[in-house]
C-alpha cells in the first residue's frame, strides 16, 4: 500500500510533554506543519492500556484525532533494560508516577541504578510514532537505538531518562548532548525519519485524498 502524504497545516501532538513538543516541533517545522499539543488544547490524557508501544501510540493518536478533527501524531516510547528482562518497556512512564499523578524521573532512574554494578548494562530506547488522519486512517513507524545505562545520571539536557542513556559508540549521555547531537542518534528521530520518507516528502499534489 502506498503511504499517504500529510498536507502542510495544523497537526496535533497527542502529548502533554513539553520536551516532546520542542523535539517534534523542530523536526516538523521545515515541512510546513504547525504543531499544537494536546495539553495546550486542554485534552485529557487517555489511559494507556495497550501492552505494546504501537497499541499505546495508536490509542493516543486516535483519541486526539477524534477530539479535534485534525490529523494527530502520537508516540509511545520507553527504555528496555536487559538486566530487567526488557523492563520497564511500555511501563516506562508508569515507573515515574508519584501518588499525586506527577512524574519523578530521578527516582525512576535511581531504580535502575540500584541494579548490581556487575549487571548487564545494555539497554535500548524504543519509539513508535503513529500518525492518524481524520478519516481514521493511521500509519506507524518504529525507531530503536541500542546503548547502555550509566549511574549516576549525567547532563541537564533532554528529558525523561536521557541523563542515564549512552548510545552505542558514544561516550556522552543524551542528557549531555546538544539537541542536534541527540537527533543523530535519537529513537524518535529514527522513527521520524521513516515517517518523513513515507508521509512528508513530495509536493502537496502528492497528498492522498481521504477515501470517498
Amino acid at each position: 500500500m502506498t503511504p499517504r502524504r500529510l498536507q502542510p497545516g495544523k497537526l496535533v501532538l497527542a502529548s502533554h510533554n513539553a520536551g516532546k513538543l520542542r523535539e517534534f516541533g523542530g523536526l516538523l517545522a521545515p515541512h510546513g506543519m504547525e504543531l499544537v499539543s494536546a495539553g495546550a488544547l486542554g485534552l485529557p490524557e487517555p489511559e494507556e492500556t495497550g501492552d505494546t508501544f504501537i497499541a499505546n501510540a495508536t490509542l493516543k493518536a486516535m483519541a486526539a484525532m477524534r477530539a479535534t478533527g485534525l490529523p494527530a501524531l502520537a508516540d509511545d516510547s520507553g527504555i528496555e533494560v536487559a538486566a530487567l528482562g526488557g523492563q520497564p518497556g511500555v511501563r516506562t512512564a508508569d515507573w515515574t508516577m508519584r501518588p499525586d499523578g506527577t512524574r519523578d524521573y530521578p527516582s525512576a532512574m535511581a531504580r535502575i541504578a540500584r541494579l548490581d554494578t556487575s549487571a548487564d548494562r545494555r539497554c535500548a530506547f524504543v519509539a513508535v510514532l503513529v500518525l492518524a488522519w481524520p478519516d481514521g486512517h493511521a500509519e506507524s513507524f518504529e525507531g530503536r537505538v541500542e546503548g547502555h545505562w550509566v549511574a549516576p545520571p549525567r547532563g541537564e539536557n533532554g528529558f525523561g531518562y536521557d541523563p542515564m542513556f549512552v548510545p552505542e559508540g558514544e561516550t556522552l549521555t543524551f542528557g549531555e548532548m546538544t539537541r542536534d547531537e541527540k537527533a543523530r542518534h535519537s529513537h524518535r528521530a529514527r522513527a521520524f525519519a521513516k515517517l518523513k520518507t513515507a508521509c512528508l516528502q513530495g509536493s502537496a499534489r502528492d497528498v492522498a485524498s481521504p477515501p470517498s
